[in-house]
């Protein structure tokens, strides 16, 4: 037998659905079974500016390297932190999953 579902309420704006959604279990307004999986290729994740102080030589050394993997060198810069973050997140994770448990 097929779940009664909640009919979605019409929202203002945003915020309107976002507190709404945030209090309330989708699972009552929508049937997940029948959801189909979605590829957004275009979707790129947000980011944030900042400003990096940066000594010269490393700065032109970063260049060479990008220039070298003809790529930006803020792209380069990204993918090393992206690496070093990886590297360090999957370190803490083996150190803290080989703690004996209390």
């Amino acid at each position: 037998m097929a779940k009664e579902l909640k009919e979605i309420p019409t929202f203002k704006n945003e915020d309107e659905e976002r507190e709404f959604w945030a209090t309330h279990d989708s699972a009552e307004y929508v049937d997940w079974d029948k959801a189909e999986a979605v590829v957004l290729p275009k979707l790129k994740p947000s980011t944030k500016t900042i400003s990096l102080r940066l000594p010269e030589l490393m700065l032109n050394e970063l260049r060479v390297i990008a220039n070298k993997r003809d790529v930006p060198y803020q792209s380069l810069i990204k993918m090393f932190l992206k690496e070093r973050i990886d590297q360090e997140l999957k370190q803490y994770t083996e150190t803290t999953a080989a703690l004996p448990s209390e």
